[in-house]
């Protein structure tokens, strides 16, 4: 007797329905059309003689073994992908598609200056790139939807393995005429009523309060900002002060600005950045290789200005 399976299209078109909560924008994710998802996810339902989702007007609502599919699903095509990436592993290294996550804090400073060498040196390789914070980046990680992630360690990533490429240290960065006159700035030096800091959800905040180690500055920072660009425009024009890690200083943040910027005196006053990745990847050779290249790469370049 046969027995018709589901197939990988399928439970990619039910993957995506559960994240975006939206026959459209699913739809989008998967570069197809709303009935074409909506027809694959019926087909689905047929094919395993059951309700997976409720369908209304307004709401998107999965029944519980549809919640117990999905995450079922997400499984099958984790382990499909590492199917695919063992093969890929078996022919040139580091050739093909990869899909990296980088978080915003690295994004804008190192990948432009460090991509056209890694192209020169792997020209097979189509790189992927997606920049969202830590907590997404490994979060996409775990579902299959990224293959590693460059991020700012410390930070719970969860079940991974990972190497690390450089150390970067942090500053402080004053308006003009306000930087003491120190080499270096302790953090009992720090004023935290005119601290400017980037939002929750963004590592590079937790990482310069744990380094301060004074828990009264959560509470008393004067402003959040999504980004740091914003943050430099905010202490360039008086309105306090911020840290920026040295990959920024040395890609020219402040150029142009009056910010003075000093290290920060601590013993826990640097971030790691690190390649992760799913632990027991059979790509893992590659990723080492790519953590190789990009080590090299970006150790040459993080030097303040």
């Amino acid at each position: 007797m046969a027995v018709h399976l589901p197939t990988i299209k399928q439970l990619q078109y039910l993957i995506a329905l559960h994240e975006h909560g939206h026959f459209g924008r699913a739809a989008e994710h998967c570069y197809v059309t709303q009935s074409t998802l909506s027809a694959g996810i019926r087909e689905l339902e047929t094919l395993l003689g059951t309700v997976l989702v409720e369908r209304t007007r307004r709401v998107v609502r999965f029944t519980p073994l549809g919640e117990k599919i999905a995450a079922q699903a997400r499984d099958v095509l984790r382990e499909t992908q590492a199917l695919a990436g063992l093969a890929a592993a078996e022919g040139k290294p580091l050739s093909g598609d990869l899909r990296l996550g980088v978080i915003p804090t690295i994004a804008p400073f190192l990948l432009p200056r460090v991509l056209p060498h890694l192209r020169q040196r792997y020209p097979d390789l189509r790189l992927f790139l997606r920049e969202e914070t830590s907590q997404a980046s490994c979060e996409a990680l775990h579902r299959g939807q990224l293959d590693c992630v460059l991020l700012a360690l410390p930070f719970p990533c969860g079940d991974v393995d990972h190497v690390d490429l450089i150390r970067d240290r942090l500053f402080i960065a004053y308006p003009k005429g306000e930087a003491p006159d120190l080499a270096s700035i302790p953090p009992r030096l720090i004023e935290e009523g005119r601290l400017l800091m980037l939002e929750d959800g963004h590592c590079l905040k937790d990482h310069a309060l744990a380094a301060c180690n004074r828990p009264e500055i959560r509470a008393s920072a004067a402003m959040m900002a999504t980004s740091l660009h914003t943050l430099v425009e905010l202490v360039d024009n008086g309105l306090g002060l911020t840290f920026i890690p040295e990959m920024a200083l040395s890609a020219g943040i402040i150029e142009h600005t009056g910010i003075e910027a000093r290290p920060l005196e601590s013993e826990n006053g640097t971030r790691t950045i690190a390649l992760a990745w799913r632990r027991n990847s059979p790509r893992e050779e590659e990723f080492r290789l790519l953590g190789e290249a990009l080590s090299e790469l970006a150790g040459e370049l993080v030097q303040p200005q």
